[in-house]
């Protein structure tokens, strides 16, 4: 949780001069830690009655000036205090129900008064009564409202805390003398009259004082009621208007802070400004045309799975983005924690960021908006913000200075304006950070979480917003407070909506043509493709020609999407050649193809270095190396850079690059043109394996011609970017069947020769980074194995790759080499995609579906009856090594032992075992239902000592478990056969953790002999 205020906080963020009140607050804030007489209680003269008063008294000048307190400070400061008379209001409202709730004695009498401040002067049960009672009034920490949760919810936990002050109240009350001069009744009677009066009377008030906050000051009804549903918009337009009725207006900036925000605005550029859009079509403008998101979000923990995608359907869904965006960057939290955005490729992530950066640059925030892309992966949070500076600014600018800047334009707008704009930095791409650094950042959001407390000690509180791929969101740790947002793919109306956009752009310029524009029942019939507003584009962009969608029917699959769009893209600028047009349509062909070689070259020579953007010199040297005809002087000469990319909207030239380095840069305008293409070259150099067996079938005595397979993939595992390998797998499947065997033949007997360095070869001038031969040999095994197995229509066998008695030991040294060589990345994604299983004699790779669970390795059962039980698996021990699961090292000695769950999924016995000892993530309710399953199969399991240890030390441990489940869990064991003196460790802990744990064991059947001590 981030930190919220007490009432003594609030009252010294109003600077509250009610001298009194102050001085008990601070009593409250100090005597805990200090103790009774450190903390002035000696002094301290005071009744509750005295300061019910005073709390109202203050309560009525808060409610009354709020409006004047938000006025003439900067934006942090307004919210702090703001956030100060919210808690002033909840605790106010608390003694006027206290006042108003008829108790047997008068508020006079819980307190101190002279004539008992000498002798407690040296503390005792009274004085220490009386200081707990001020600390759970005035110093505990209250409840906020936040815009990701419902009012309903806030006002419970603003009730709950009413409940915690009446409790401290009843307290207090029965450790005076006061309490045995009551009636036997009203002692009895008074308990249950705080727990239930002013509670819910401080509520009723609550509800009546937010209301007349929210009156005075929007933030109270942006912090709450973002629960209403708004209607669709577009641009985050509400936004601006929000954050307007929130601020005074904002007066002229200094330049430096000027060209910051003009560079923020970009709303009246196109919705894609990279590159040229296709020939009589015209892009929606990006305040226009982008749609605001639907998005889920949830408060992070330690159990939190965000990578996992059916972990986000339980999380709550926002129904107004824009209120939420502004309710979170005018909270406390917002300068505690980062907020995390996270979604799918072409989900709208970075145009988000685009969007909400330009809203903010013309209210009273700073927008600093980075592209993690641009930067040294490795670096500080800081230097990553000033080379997001420079490449804006083109000038070295440190931050400090920037933000000194902006308080000195802020300054000069007259009494009037705000002194200090809040800065917001958006860090955008933390995927692609990670993919450039070469190392691990799991504790990346913790180091901004660092920063943004070491700038509000300066007295400079930021911002910070973070976007990235979902599934990478289990490369990083979730530090306390931080919150995640999910975008979610568009609804049939957000399709629609943004289709009628599309259509008011480009209607009159599709008639010319006679066509028209997409219509949304089309397009919703693509399925998925036309849910992420990306594709959605990309479908726009494809029916665009000739109408093909409207005309082609039936659903496309996101890769024959990608390659129509492309192939159209370089149909069009081949046909812009002299001459072209006359030549054979075979020959168009090969020019087309001739393009998308030369696009997945510059592909390639990205993600051979980890890097989504590549320099111009760069290109100049991998695309010759290549696609060059092998006339040197013609390659040199060319500048294949600007040939290849100029002519391709999806393709952006990048020149504002940091101040020293001006050297021009590529990057494509979304990461998953990249990836398509990455993916089209290896099945391109695949299917040129298979052209050159068919040609020289008869003749072929040597090696296969792998040369230019061998270029394209001996750098890089496919499989350290997903998308690449869904769209290998797609464009294979796609192929005629008997090309498709070819190709499966010809890989299978690539990969046994593989790790055999051959002494000649072509493309030897191609190195965008230099590796060890062992690195290339890993990295193209990898990849021969993987695209064997994603050709292939059926899981294939080891055994039958290999050939021979020894595929056990080559299959080995494969895995040995592929773990030490291709890195985290490469290994982890290569084992997530080509799926290993081991049957008697044999190794079978692919056809096990992947598990969403990160802490267990499951596989779906099929048909069961739902009864728990245990499979054994003989193994050879030489298979063992040849595992790609790191869990096989756990295994036993001989056998594998697997749980069947009730549900019929099935689970490693030793994972199991280290799921319970590490409580990874699991609800109760699944926690309990793994304790249930294994007790039920005690008895059939191997070393039935060895587990039965294992699970009572997990019990015992396991004390957040509901106690009557445990005590369940212990009776199920014993009925299983269960030794009593093997249990009787685990039931004397629980025997010792409640005054009641006799009767709920004995409630659950444990018997009375265990119960009784030996």
């Amino acid at each position: 949780m981030t930190d919220t205020l007490s009432y003594a906080d609030a009252l010294k963020i109003l600077g509250c001069n009610e001298n009194r009140l102050f001085k008990v607050a601070e009593f409250a804030a100090t005597a805990g830690l200090t103790g009774w007489a450190l903390a002035g209680g000696a002094q301290t003269a005071l009744s509750l009655f005295d300061l019910k008063n005073d709390v109202l008294r203050y309560g009525e000048d808060v409610l009354r000036r709020v409006s004047e307190r938000r006025t003439g400070v900067n934006r942090f400061t307004r919210t702090q205090r703001l956030a100060a008379a919210h808690a002033v209001v909840v605790v106010s409202a608390y003694f006027r129900a206290l006042d108003e709730t008829e108790l047997p004695f008068d508020l006079r009498r819980l307190g101190l008064d002279r004539g008992t401040e000498g002798a407690l002067a040296a503390g005792g049960a009274p004085a220490d009564g009386f200081a707990e009672l001020m600390e759970r009034l005035l110093a505990a920490r209250l409840p906020m409202p936040e815009p990701h949760r419902p009012y309903a919810e806030t006002r419970r936990a603003v009730g709950e805390t009413y409940r915690r002050m009446s409790e401290a109240v009843t307290r207090y009350v029965r450790g005076l003398a006061l309490w045995d001069e009551l009636a036997v009744d009203d002692r009895i009677r008074l308990p249950a009259l705080l727990a239930e009066g002013p509670p819910e009377r401080a509520l009723r008030r609550y509800d009546d004082d937010y209301r007349l906050l929210a009156l005075d000051s929007p933030e109270f009804g942006v912090w709450s009621l973002v629960t209403e549903t708004q209607a669709l918009g577009a641009g985050l337009s509400r936004v601006a208007r929000l954050l307007a009725e929130l601020a005074p207006p904002r007066a002229g900036d200094r330049p430096r802070v000027h060209l910051l925000r003009l560079a923020a605005s970009a709303l009246d550029q196109p919705l894609t400004a990279a590159g040229r859009p296709p020939d009589g079509i015209a892009l929606p403008l990006l305040g226009e045309g982008y749609i605001n998101p639907r998005c889920r979000v949830a408060e992070m923990t330690r159990e939190a799975t965000p990578a996992v995608r059916g972990w986000w359907e339980g999380q709550a869904e926002l129904p107004d983005a824009e209120a939420f965006l502004v309710g979170h960057l005018t909270s406390m939290r917002a300068t505690q924690a980062p907020l995390v955005v996270l979604g799918e490729p072409g989900s709208g992530k970075s145009k988000l960021t685009e969007v909400l950066a330009a809203r903010l640059a013309s209210s009273e925030f700073l927008p600093i908006r980075v592209a993690l892309r641009d930067v040294a992966a490795e670096s500080t949070v800081t230097s990553q913000i000033e080379q997001g500076l420079a490449a804006v600014l083109d000038e070295e600018v440190k931050y400090q200075d920037l933000l000194e800047s902006a308080e000195g334009a802020e300054g000069m707008a007259g009494a009037a304006g705000a002194a200090g704009a809040l800065p917001v930095v958006v860090l955008d791409g933390f995927d692609e950070l990670i993919q450039a650094a070469g190392t691990t950042r799991y504790d990346y959001l913790e180091q901004i979480q660092e920063f943004q407390a070491r700038q509000a000690r300066l007295g400079r509180p930021v911002a910070v917003v973070v976007t990235s791929r979902t599934v990478v969101a289990d490369r990083v740790r979730f530090p306390p407070g931080v919150l995640a947002v999910e975008l979610l793919p568009f609804d049939d109306d957000q399709v629609r909506a943004w289709l009628g956009i599309w259509d008011q752009t480009n209607r009159a310029l599709l008639a010319r043509h006679a066509l028209k524009p997409l219509p949304a029942a089309v397009a919703l019939a693509q399925g998925d493709l036309a849910r992420l507003p990306l594709l959605l584009l990309l479908l726009a962009l494809y029916d665009a020609t000739g109408n093909a969608l409207q005309r082609g029917g039936g659903e496309l699959g996101r890769a024959q999407l990608y390659e129509s769009l492309i192939k159209d893209f370089a149909t069009r600028e081949v046909l812009r050649e002299p001459g072209v047009r006359a030549l054979p349509a075979a020959r168009r062909q090969r020019l087309v193809e001739r393009e998308m070689v030369r696009l997945g070259a510059v592909a390639l020579s990205m993600f051979a270095r980890g890097r989504p953007v590549v320099a111009e010199s760069a290109l100049n040297r991998d695309l010759p190396a290549l696609c060059g005809t092998g006339e040197q002087g013609d390659d040199a000469s060319a500048d294949w850079a600007r040939q290849v990319t100029g002519r391709f909207f999806f393709v952006h030239k990048n020149e504002a690059r940091p101040a020293g380095d001006r050297a021009r840069s590529y990057e494509f305008l979304h990461a998953t043109f990249g990836e398509f293409l990455v993916a089209w070259l290896a099945v391109y150099a695949v299917r040129d394996l298979v052209r050159r067996h068919a040609l020289a079938e008869d003749e072929l005595t040597g090696p296969p011609d792998d040369d230019l397979l061998y270029a394209i993939t001996s750098f890089s595992c496919l499989a350290e970017r997903a998308p690449v390998v869904g769209f290998a797998t797609e464009l294979l499947r796609a192929l005629p069947g008997p090309e498709r065997s070819r190709a499966a033949q010809a890989l299978a007997g690539l990969v046994r020769g593989a790790l055999y360095e051959r002494r000649r070869r072509s493309f030897t001038e191609f190195v965008p980074v230099r590796h060890p031969v062992t690195r290339r040999l890993a990295a193209y095994s990898a990849n021969l194995v993987l695209l064997l197995v994603a050709v292939s229509p059926e899981p294939v066998s080891v055994r039958e790759v290999f050939g021979n008695e020894d595929h056990f030991a080559q299959w080995r040294n494969h895995a040995h080499l592929w773990k030490s060589q291709l890195g985290p990345d490469g290994w982890r994604g290569l084992i997530r995609v080509v799926p290993a299983r081991r049957s008697t004699g044999d190794i079978q790779l692919g056809g096990i579906p992947e598990s969403d669970d990160p802490n267990m390795s499951t596989w779906g059962l099929g048909e069961h009856d739902g009864r728990p039980t245990v499979i054994r698996v003989d193994t050879f021990p030489e298979e063992r090594a040849y595992l790609l699961d790191v869990a096989a090292d756990l295994l036993l000695k001989d056998e594998e032992v697997f749980l069947v769950r009730r549900d019929g999924r099935i689970c490693a016995l030793p994972l199991v075992v280290r799921e319970l000892f590490l409580e990874a993530g699991s609800e109760t309710t699944e926690r309990v239902a793994l304790y249930e399953d294994v007790a039920a199969v005690w008895q059939e399991l191997p070393h039935q000592e060895l587990y039965l240890g294992a699970l009572t030390r997990a019990l015992t441990l396991d004390t957040g478990l509901p106690f009557d489940e445990r005590a369940r869990i212990v009776t199920m064991l014993l009925a299983g056969g269960a030794l009593e003196d093997r249990l009787r460790p685990l039931v004397e802990s629980m025997i010792f953790e409640r005054t009641d744990s006799l009767d709920l064991l004995a409630a659950a059947g444990v018997p009375d002999a265990l119960l009784r001590a030996p």
